[in-house]
């Protein structure tokens, strides 16, 4: 039945296209969903390089969760332009990518960015519509049943996820999980006026079970880059939410693994979230226009995000290929990283 309704045009999923049609057979491409709309069909890609060993350390990219913040999608799809070409003459990256793997999934709701819209057609928040129950303390936007009408919809209690959910922790399961070492970033905006780089939880105050892993990471990352731009924290130290897809993944992940060590087996996943205040700041009309507060309106502005990221992108990929520095701690320096962790974030 898909197979005979019409494309419907979408710019970003043109782009991306047009992305993979120069890879010259050196990705695995994949549409692992379609989503049907308006007698129309949206195709959902999965991009991956490198080995083909599912064993083997992996970072996903994640972007277009939610529809009005396209420029999660656009600053993915920027980075696979730069991929398509490293991957053809840059020898160090090939020889990083015989043993991981990367795997981009630029597009989850592309309905959502149709409609220009943060739901998906349905008028679900994909980003709330997991059974995962927030425990802090709650807001409106932490997610609610009360109607697809409204903003931050959760869905029906007790309904399946929509297929773009599904098909985001379908993609999860099976090509991050088996992974020794994996990480997911997800890419959003409009929070703030200060990128940030969230762990979980998102429901609350939690300790994720390898904090110490998380702070040894965050340590290395400062070390490295000393004069970073990003705040990093849990989620929940700014908001709790509810129905948060990567919370339900690290449940499901450490009931398939419980009590497994960092060092044997982790999966880590990331939230960048875009801080767009500032763009509201540096050009005020933009507030005119519906993506103006989740999207940098002004082209030099515009391309300056689509690069601003790469180097972050680039250390996950290596932190994952060689991770011994920051996993591989003893019992001494584990209690000092969960300690500073605590202080920072948990007091």
């Amino acid at each position: 039945m898909k197979s005979l309704l019409r494309r419907k045009t979408l710019r970003e999923i043109d782009l991306l296209e047009k992305v993979i049609s120069t890879f010259d057979g050196l990705a695995r491409v994949e549409i692992v969903e379609e989503i049907e709309f308006e007698g129309r069909v949206f195709p959902i890609h999965v991009i991956e390089f490198g080995s083909e060993n599912p064993e083997h350390p992996v970072v996903g990219y994640f972007g277009g969760v939610h529809g009005l913040e396209k420029i999660g999608s656009e600053v993915i799809i920027a980075y696979l332009e730069s991929i398509s070409t490293l991957i053809k003459w840059d020898e160090s990256f090939k020889k990083r990518l015989k043993h991981s793997r990367m795997l981009f999934m630029p597009i989850v709701n592309p309905v959502g960015i149709w409609l220009r819209r943060r739901s998906n057609a349905q008028g679900v928040d994909l980003m709330r519509n997991s059974p995962s129950e927030g425990q802090g303390k709650k807001t409106f936007y932490s997610g609610h049943r009360l109607s697809n009408k409204l903003p931050w919809y959760r869905g029906e209690a007790g309904e399946q996820m929509e297929l773009e959910a599904k098909a985001l922790c379908k993609v999860v399961r099976e090509r991050l999980f088996p992974a020794k070492m994996s990480m997911a970033v997800d890419i959003h905006s409009g929070f703030g006026a200060k990128d940030r780089f969230w762990f979980p939880y998102a429901r609350g105050q939690e300790i994720f079970p390898h904090i110490s892993e998380v702070m040894s990471l965050v340590d290395l990352f400062n070390k490295s880059y000393p004069h970073h731009f990003y705040t990093i924290e849990p989620t929940s130290s700014q908001y709790c939410i509810d129905g948060d897809l990567w919370d339900y993944l690290v449940d499901e992940f450490f009931a398939i693994h419980p009590n497994i060590k960092a060092n044997e087996k982790m999966f880590l996943p990331w939230t960048l979230e875009m801080g767009s205040w500032i763009w509201l700041k540096k050009n005020p009309l933009q507030i005119l226009n519906k993506l103006g507060f989740y999207h940098p309106l002004i082209p030099h502005r515009y391309q300056r995000i689509l690069r601003r990221h790469l180097t972050l992108f680039d250390f996950l990929h290596r932190s994952v290929l060689f991770p011994s520095p920051w996993v591989d701690i003893n019992n001494t320096e584990s209690k000092k990283f969960q300690l500073l962790a605590k202080e920072k974030w948990y007091a």
